[in-house]
């Protein structure tokens, strides 16, 4: 039953991911500013989730929230790919500002998500 509430969460979660950037980029967001948004807000509700299955949450909630729709979400293998992009292209600054920030808020709101809920 778990993998099936991983999966279904999962085929939720890349299908809004999708949504999501498609949207912020026909408002002229770039790449990079898509996947942050993704990987903050995804952070921030898997710190929610994580907060409140640390209590006396149902048993479902963090196979089909927080691993499957928080990890088909959010996407830190595309991020990496606009790092290394950004860097090839001799952009470092750009670079090093999308690790940093990205790093940080993910710290930051999956921080404040549990302790919203925890």
């Amino acid at each position: 039953m778990t993998a099936l509430l991983v999966a279904l969460g999962a085929a939720l979660g890349a299908g809004s991911r999708h949504l999501v950037v498609t949207s912020l980029r026909s408002r002229g967001a770039t790449a990079s500013g898509g996947v942050l948004v993704v990987n903050a807000t995804g952070s921030l509700l898997l710190g929610l989730v994580a907060g409140h299955a640390s209590g006396a949450a149902p048993g479902w909630l963090l196979p089909l929230v927080g691993v499957g729709f928080c990890g088909a979400y959010t996407t830190f293998a595309t991020h990496a790919v606009e790092v290394v992009s950004a860097a090839r292209t001799g952009r470092t600054r750009h670079a090093v500002a999308d690790v940093v920030l990205n790093l940080a808020l993910g710290i930051a709101l999956v921080s404040l998500g549990w302790a919203i809920t925890a």
